[in-house]
């Protein structure tokens, strides 16, 4: 009887294990667990399952592990000595299958989701287009359409489909919004995309996922989403900004920097994203014809 009381409680113990973990990660602020948008919804999900079928061998496992140590205790006279027992067949099933099974599984959400949640995929309806050079170490957002440009802040009409259009003209970063979508990678002479949107208005912390050097701490942006006419009206205001982003301001926006405040430019050149990129691909292809 006892020892059917200690296994019960042992299982009891696992069950308010596993329930504290569920509780403390359901209410901590780890931004990923708390998706504000469609596409970071469904990245949310894709993590706790992939989770809870990891842990149904996991725990078993350990569980397993506890109750076999002190059944099989070197005090327990009580336990069957089978000193010439080898092999189970039904047991060996069971070690290779649920494993196999899992496996599977998982192989078959992974195979769906990278192609329902490639960043490369555009979203259903008209998208806002919004072009991001990440720089040392700062965050440039120009807005193609609107002719304006701002330093880590970016602001975008909520229940829209967001186009970001991402380089570098830095060393590689990664461009990330965790409440909203995954990280992305940019790099020089490339330009990634990733296509988000927001349920509804609020203000979403935004940084680099890519250790880029020393000012990667303080490489953190604003990410502001807003109804469509609050949008409107910002962009206007932001027309009135005396600041212009020709090339010589972009030049000086070359100088690596640490926890730049926000900036706005009233006026950008149009070109200047393509030349962003492009300069890169020049340079290594008069590199590739000089061998």
């Amino acid at each position: 009887m006892k020892s059917y009381l200690k296994t019960f409680l042992i299982i009891l113990f696992a069950i308010f294990f596993v329930w504290l973990m569920w509780y403390l990660v359901r209410d901590s602020n780890m931004a990923i667990l708390q998706p504000k948008g469609p596409i970071a919804l469904q990245e949310r999900n894709l993590i706790l399952i992939a989770t809870a079928l990891m842990l149904g061998i996991i725990i078993p496992v350990f569980f397993l592990t506890a109750i076999i140590s002190w059944r099989y205790r070197a005090t327990n006279t009580s336990a069957k000595y089978l000193p010439n027992w080898e092999h189970s067949t039904i047991e060996e099933f069971i070690w290779w299958a649920v494993p196999c099974f899992v496996i599977i599984i998982l192989a078959s959400i992974a195979w769906k989701s990278s192609r329902d949640l490639d960043p490369f995929r555009p979203l259903a309806g008209e998208s806002e287009v919004i072009e991001v050079v990440a720089l040392d170490w700062k965050w440039l957002f120009i807005y193609p359409k609107e002719n304006i440009a701002t330093i880590n802040y970016v602001e975008f009409p909520a229940g829209k489909p967001i186009e970001f259009r991402i380089t570098s003209d830095a060393p590689m970063n990664s461009f990330w919004i965790p409440q909203l979508s995954g990280q992305i990678y940019a790099m020089t002479g490339m330009v990634t995309q990733l296509h988000l949107e927001a349920d509804e208005p609020g203000i979403y912390q935004g940084s680099s996922a890519n250790i880029s050097g020393k000012g990667f701490a303080g490489m953190h942006f604003v990410a502001k989403a807003v109804t469509e006419e609050e949008f409107q009206n910002w962009a206007s205001s932001t027309r009135d900004a005396p600041d212009v982003l020709d090339g010589a301001a972009y030049s000086s926006l070359l100088t690596p920097s640490m926890y730049d405040a926000v900036r706005y430019y009233g006026k950008v050149d149009p070109t200047l994203f393509d030349k962003v990129f492009s300069q890169y691909d020049a340079t290594m292809q008069m590199h590739m014809d000089e061998h």
